[in-house]
């Protein structure tokens, strides 16, 4: 398993605010799951926390990356964290993120040249071409077309091999028939590189048809939870 969680409470907002129990997670390596909801139901919360920037009330067990995080967050491990963050994880925001001031390909190659990978450039190149990314390296983000800036952001986030692939609404912007063709692009790439990805969508229906494993979120006045929908 890429990540596995057990027995995982996240408490966003403070002593009063919402808190979000998770029971059971966990996504192995090549497979993708969604997790859907309501808006305000709490997946980004769960979201923050698979990506080791919020931090557990409580967990009985939570592995990321080959990482023990639980451990790592009652250590207060913050060095330890943002390492397992930085080498094990990619993401994907609902509008790109890319960096403004960086042309695509410098946007691409940021992670692994930060991570010190001089070993990357096939592996680079094989995203720019499946993606069809060749004729926009040169090109700044504002150039792009929303379709190319999702491409891109997918080409930045897989090009320094994580292990986990953390995506939020990444269609969210983009018409039903780009939207399907770039869910199809992640959902084959991620396959290919044994990398493991959660997406979160509002939308269960657009992400239906492509098979995925289905977790979902509900919430309550103060609190909410994570569970598997049975397919």
């Amino acid at each position: 398993m890429v990540i596995e969680l057990a027995d995982v409470a996240i408490r966003r907002g403070g002593a009063g605010g919402f808190l979000m129990s998770v029971p059971r997670f966990a996504v192995a390596a090549g497979e993708a799951v969604a997790i859907t909801g309501a808006s305000g139901s709490g997946k980004s919360t769960v979201l923050d926390a698979l990506g080791l920037v919020l931090r557990p009330e409580a967990a009985g067990g939570f592995r990321c990356c080959g990482a023990d995080a639980a451990a790592l967050w009652r250590a207060d491990d913050l060095d330890g964290l943002a390492a397992t963050r930085a080498a094990g994880i990619g993401y994907i925001l609902q509008t790109g993120g890319l960096l403004p001031f960086l042309s695509v390909r410098d946007n691409i190659g940021l992670s692994p040249a930060l991570l010190g990978q001089r070993d990357g450039a096939a592996h680079v190149a094989a995203l720019v071409e499946a993606l069809g990314l060749g004729p926009h390296l040169g090109k700044m983000p504002a150039q792009l077309s929303i379709g190319e800036r999702q491409r891109a952001a997918i080409a930045r986030a897989l090009a320094h091999r994580p292990a986990l692939l953390l995506a939020d609404e990444p269609t969210a912007s983009l018409d039903p028939v780009n939207a399907q063709k770039v869910l199809e692009l992640l959902l084959g790439l991620v396959k290919s590189l044994g990398t493991a990805l959660v997406l979160v969508s509002h939308d269960w229906a657009k992400v239906a048809s492509l098979g995925l494993r289905r977790y979902a979120t509900a919430a309550a006045t103060a609190g909410g939870w994570l569970a598997e929908v049975p397919s």
